[in-house]
């Protein structure tokens, strides 16, 4: 066996040290490409906040359970479905007399057709440490959303989201089977009154 020079030894060290060298920038490569890894894929629910909506329509044109095209920072994303939503007339604050209430809030009789929304959808998001993603997009409150059903298309910002849990899910399926009774029942409503004016 050939015996080792001194040179050979800082060979080896060299070699051994640029080995380390790669492996930590290795690491370093990937750490920063991982930032985010996915903990988990879960059911979330996430509100949209619309201001200043315009309609003239007897009937809002969205419905619990209906289904929502979704567009995230103006791309494209998927249909998401509708699982409650709140509206309440354009609204402004007046004087008021009384010390105790000195201000008071009022619908805005000068807007009679405009409305403020708050739409809950419900979709799966890959949970990273720095929130849910959904169509790769980080969702954030204050991210802005389009929502687009068959006759309107309304702009918003996520106002706010939640992971939701087995018990969550059980409260979604029921509403979701609450709306589609009480839109069954107002269809029938809705029937009867009509045959009736047939007859008259």
């Amino acid at each position: 066996m050939k015996k080792l020079k001194p040179f050979d030894y800082v060979l080896i060290a060299g070699v051994i040290i640029l080995a380390i060298v790669f492996v930590l920038v290795l690491a370093h490569k990937n750490k920063i490409f991982s930032k985010s890894p996915v903990e988990a894929t879960k059911k979330i629910a996430f509100q949209v906040l619309m201001r200043g909506v315009t309609f003239t329509d007897t009937y809002v044109p969205m419905q619990i359970g209906d289904e929502a095209f979704i567009t995230i920072r103006n791309v494209p994303y998927t249909k998401l479905q509708i699982v409650d939503f709140a509206y309440q007339p354009k609204k402004i604050v007046i004087s008021s007399n009384n010390p105790e209430k000195p201000f008071a809030i009022v619908d805005d009789f000068s807007m009679p057709y405009q409305y403020d929304f708050l739409v809950t959808l419900i979709d799966d998001a890959k949970i990273t440490k720095d929130g849910p993603v959904v169509g790769g997009n980080k969702l954030k409150i204050g991210l802005p959303i389009v929502l687009e059903g068959f006759n309107y298309r309304w702009s918003g910002t996520v106002a706010n989201i939640k992971i939701l849990e087995d018990e969550d899910l059980a409260v979604v399926k029921q509403m979701l089977m609450d709306a589609k009774r009480e839109q069954k029942a107002r269809e029938t409503k809705d029937l009867t009154k009509h045959k009736a004016l047939q007859n008259d």
